[in-house]
């Protein structure tokens, strides 16, 4: 079992960053890739984000590309999502999530799920 915990959401200008932070804990978690996900109100879930349990490969959704970074500190067992450049549709709940692949990008793909933080990006 894997708990994933996800904080730094908030309320951002169009054009401003913000950095997401997903502690995992539980057996094993290490050995999981992590992925970030958003779902806007109304609409399904989509993928964002998601890096390979050693770090060293990285994907993202091409809506979000050069605009966002995500890294994981095994040593700290978090994922970040470093945001920047936010436009008002990239408004959501993010989750964190836990599974086996990091080149996967549907949701089914993950077994573990945070709880979610809300992002805002408005004027």
């Amino acid at each position: 079992q894997v708990h994933l915990a996800e904080s730094g959401g908030g309320l951002v200008q169009p054009g401003g960053s913000l950095r997401l932070s997903c502690v995992a804990s539980g057996r094993t978690s290490s050995t999981y890739a992590l992925a970030w996900f958003r779902q806007a109100s109304g609409k399904e879930r989509e993928f964002v984000a998601a890096v390979t349990r050693g770090g060293d490969r990285t994907y993202y959704a091409d809506s979000v590309k050069v605009r966002f970074t995500i890294a994981r500190d095994n040593t700290k067992n978090t994922v970040y999502l470093q945001m920047s450049s936010l436009k008002p549709e990239d408004t959501a709940v993010y989750y964190c999530a836990a599974g086996a692949w990091a080149s996967r990008s549907r949701p089914a793909d993950y077994d573990y799920w945070g709880e979610g933080t809300q992002v805002t990006v408005s004027s």
